[in-house]
């Protein structure tokens, strides 16, 4: 098998955590090719929609940027599950490619390779800024010990997630694992699903 999980996972954790810290001093940018590019993506859309859910909770701003920040939101959560989606397609095709077939026995997973991406990507996230966290100046002892110990945690949670996504990809690329893309198919973003778009074009 020419995919190697254990070594696409790590990759996976190395480019999160160097977007994210890349972002944050420099503007959005994707120089991957192949999966890693679609991952990227994916990450961006995270990157984006976890800065605007921080201004949607700060009660200084005004209601017009409010609802300027919700729609913001409506949208890149909306990218981050079709990415969420291209991540698998993507997955599909290089089973494909690679003319692997499923057992005649294969189990399917309740998570996609995708979603446990796109978890590791808002893992990463959480991580990058609760360490932003220690280096506040106007912070006590408890803050700090509260902060370290979410980090903990998040570590294992990380680690937990990234063994179980390797496993999981070992299994899809064997055979012993179906790999289906579930559409989220959201009715609220589709004007002829959601009732108050099309009563109103109505």
């Amino acid at each position: 098998m020419l995919f190697d999980p254990r070594t696409f996972v790590s990759q996976v954790a190395d480019l999160h955590a160097q977007a994210v810290a890349r972002w944050h001093s420099q503007p959005l940018d994707n120089p991957y090719t192949g999966v890693m590019a679609v991952v990227c993506q994916q990450h961006q859309f995270n990157f984006q929609l976890w800065h605007q859910e921080d201004i949607a909770r700060n009660p200084d701003v005004t209601d017009a940027r409010i609802a300027e920040v919700k729609r913001a939101i409506d949208g890149f959560n909306q990218q981050r599950n079709d990415w969420i989606e291209r991540i698998d397609e993507t997955f599909i095709q290089m089973i494909t490619a690679g003319g692997v077939t499923a057992n005649a026995d294969a189990r399917l997973n309740t998570e996609t390779p995708g979603s446990a991406v796109d978890r590791l990507s808002i893992m990463t996230l959480r991580i990058y800024h609760l360490r932003e966290e220690l280096d506040r100046d106007d912070i006590d002892d408890l803050h700090v010990a509260k902060v370290q110990e979410k980090l903990r945690r998040c570590g294992v949670q990380h680690a937990d997630l990234s063994r179980s996504l390797s496993e999981l990809l070992l299994e899809v690329f064997s055979g012993e694992k179906l790999l289906k893309v579930y559409r989220q198919m959201k009715m609220y973003n589709d004007p002829t699903l959601n009732p108050q778009l099309y009563r109103k074009a109505g």
